[in-house]
């Protein structure tokens, strides 16, 4: 087998793992938002969502914990203003 077959391989591989993960990590999180107010759940999802843009676009951890923050503001402030 040459290189370029093994890192083809190698990648799509990768990118399976990734996507399961996602999806399992996904569906955990929304399994754990059962019992929470729609308040708390904004928040959560807001800081989901802004902790994978941020680790995207960043590529780094510190990315990451940016966006989660960030995310997890505006989360909340959507849902108080929805709430009135």
């Amino acid at each position: 087998m040459n290189t370029a077959t093994f890192q083809t391989q190698s990648s799509a591989t990768y990118w399976r793992v990734a996507v399961i993960s996602v999806a399992a990590a996904a569906t955990l999180a929304l399994t754990a938002c059962a019992g929470m107010s729609s308040r708390e759940t904004s928040t959560v999802v807001g800081a989901t969502a802004g902790a994978v843009i941020g680790g995207v676009v960043t590529g780094s951890t510190a990315g990451a914990a940016v966006g989660a923050a960030a995310g997890g503001v505006v989360g909340n402030e959507v849902a108080k203003k929805r709430d009135r």
